[in-house]
């Protein structure tokens, strides 16, 4: 007996959401999607379903996917007129994937439920290119049920999917991994641009440093980017610099310092403030290359 595949929905089809709702479409999912900007050329190419706002793709879905960019975006997608909420029924379940405020996420979800449906936070790791070749890592916040029930789809967008815990805590472990990952290339920018300065080959001071304990993601992909002045993102710095604030806000609430955190988002402010709000976030190094007088690659 044929399985009747559940209808998808998807709203927000930017850098990250445009390939993630295009390999729900290669699998085969009935999908009905709704963006703000352009629509992508694939979904012309294809039978998705446009809808003209948000409770449309809400109506005609069982399992409604958001991917927009910040806070106040996705409670607009769900709660304005015209939004998600608007068009549920009983149910159905809401994933978000986007990175949005833990303590927000919380509020929403309790919303969700209030209308008979449920909600799952999935906000995840890995960058367009991670986006693009399906190996994302999904941080998932909700009910172990509903999160078995939408795992196959996560699984047609990423490799790592974990559920962390209830509603909220995919996305405090996604806060998580922009510290860890702001941190890192700080490190990195740090390390190459003091080799550089100090008169050494950068490309091959890194080479050296990926065989031995510094050996990280971030030192292969960023430490490349930074030497080669490769700077379109991947992930803009714009939306992690909205990231660390939403991990400094928490931790003041929670009455945690997170001393180098705050620096790292200093160091992304400077790239804004120099007008790189859509550099890639491995250029973070410019601002220390600032503070330097210096840029990798530049003769000692």
């Amino acid at each position: 007996m044929t399985q009747t595949l559940p209808k998808i929905g998807f709203i927000g089809l930017g850098i990250m959401g445009a390939p993630m709702c295009g390999h729900l479409i290669a699998a085969g999912y009935p999908l009905f999607v709704h963006t703000k900007g352009r629509m992508p050329a694939f979904v012309h190419e294809t039978r998705a379903t446009q809808c003209v706002n948000a409770r449309g793709v809400a109506e005609r879905a069982d399992i409604i996917f958001v991917m927009v960019p910040d806070t106040p975006d996705v409670e607009a997608v769900l709660f304005d007129d015209g939004g998600v909420a608007a068009g549920l029924s009983r149910g159905k379940i809401v994933v978000d994937m986007s990175s949005i405020s833990p303590i927000a996420t919380k509020l929403f979800a309790r919303r969700i439920n209030e209308i008979g449906c449920d909600y799952l936070d999935a906000p995840v790791s890995g960058g367009e290119v991670g986006a693009k070749n399906a190996t994302l890592s999904i941080m998932v916040g909700g009910s172990e049920s509903v999160f078995e029930r939408v795992k196959p789809l996560l699984e047609r967008m990423g490799r790592n999917i974990t559920l962390v815990g209830g509603n909220g805590d995919g996305q405090t472990a996604k806060v998580a991994n922009q510290i860890i990952v702001a941190l890192n290339i700080e490190a990195v920018g740090e390390a190459l641009l003091f080799a550089a300065r100090a008169g050494a080959d950068p490309a091959r001071v890194r080479q050296a440093l990926m065989g031995g304990f510094a050996a990280s993601r971030i030192l292969e992909v960023h430490g490349e980017r930074m030497i080669k002045r490769t700077f379109d993102p991947g992930f803009r710095i714009g939306l992690h610099q909205k990231d660390l604030n939403l991990a400094l806000a928490s931790a003041r609430a929670l009455g945690v310092s997170l001393p180098n955190t705050a620096t790292a988002q200093e160091l992304f402010n400077a790239c804004v403030a120099h007008g790189g709000a859509a550099w890639d976030h491995s250029a973070l190094v410019r601002a220390l290359e600032k503070l330097a007088n210096f840029e990798i690659g530049q003769a000692a």
